[in-house]
């Protein structure tokens, strides 16, 4: 039977009666175990060189220093997991950039509190299991020094790089929970004014931007413009029928049909026909 991976952990909050809330939820699961706590920027730091902590639970918005500015002080080699808890939405993206494992809002929900933990288990047992890897090439490979080290570098380059805005599409709007949504969900998008239709096979998510911003910042390769206001994910789409004036109707995999206009059309058929 496999024991359960304890992850030593730091809470980093200005708000005592926060760090003891979170506390109490985190006693919930037996693979957390609390071995700090600090109230700024500067106590963290010294927690984490005292700790070596494998995960920290971060606020953002703090007195003096924030929690990103925490983040710019660690090496990356050897910074530990991260999950923001904070009361402000509007920091999610940021936070997905500088590679947070999770974003919790704050009053944190037992329910989300438990997802968070349960991605940073998995990263964290891919780390472990990439660091043993490392080793034993390292042992293996008493000639050949540069193999060595392509391989490492190799390795390096395969590990995921949580970077959840590479792999979901982050929506929020402050009401609402955040949600993330694997791209390959995604069938189509479609525009209204400054708000966007994101559709998936079972539901429909609305989200503040614009078309054009999407496209260029967000969207990965795989999504394609097919008219002014609708971009469409190509492994969905099944056939394409030709209409009048060089315009085609595409049919995608749930029978939801799309008009193909002909100012996007011929770059469309070059995707489709490599």
């Amino acid at each position: 039977m496999s024991s359960v991976r304890l992850l030593n952990t730091l809470i980093v909050d200005d708000e005592p009666a926060a760090i003891e809330g979170l506390r109490l939820r985190l006693e919930a699961f037996p693979q957390i175990r609390v071995i700090a706590e600090a109230n700024s920027v500067a106590e963290a730091i010294r927690a984490i060189n005292t700790q070596m902590p494998d995960l920290i639970f971060l606020d953002i918005e703090m007195p003096e220093q924030s929690g990103f500015e925490l983040i710019r002080q660690l090496q990356p080699e050897q910074c530990p997991a991260i999950v923001f808890v904070t009361a402000f939405h509007q920091h999610a993206v940021k936070a997905f950039e500088v590679r947070a494992l999770d974003y919790l809002l704050k009053p944190v929900k037992r329910e989300r509190l438990a997802e968070a933990i349960a991605r940073v288990g998995e990263v964290t047992s891919i780390r472990a299991d990439k660091a043993q890897l490392l080793a034993a090439v390292a042992e293996l490979s008493t000639e050949g020094h540069n193999q060595s080290s392509s391989t490492a570098e190799k390795t390096t380059a395969a590990e995921p790089q949580y970077c959840i805005e590479s792999q979901k599409l982050v929506i929020q709007d402050g009401r609402n929970p955040i949600q993330l949504i694997p791209y390959q969900d995604i069938i189509w998008i479609d525009a209204a004014g400054d708000y966007m239709c994101v559709h998936t096979q079972t539901e429909t998510h609305v989200m503040r931007a614009r078309l054009k911003s999407l496209i260029d910042e967000r969207l990965p390769d795989v999504f394609v413009r097919i008219h002014k206001s609708t971009v469409v994910n190509l492994t969905y789409i099944e056939r394409l029928q030709p209409l009048s004036n060089s315009e085609y109707k595409a049919v995608l995999a749930n029978n939801k049909v799309l008009k193909v206009s002909r100012t996007y059309a011929r770059a469309l058929k070059q995707r489709l026909l490599g």
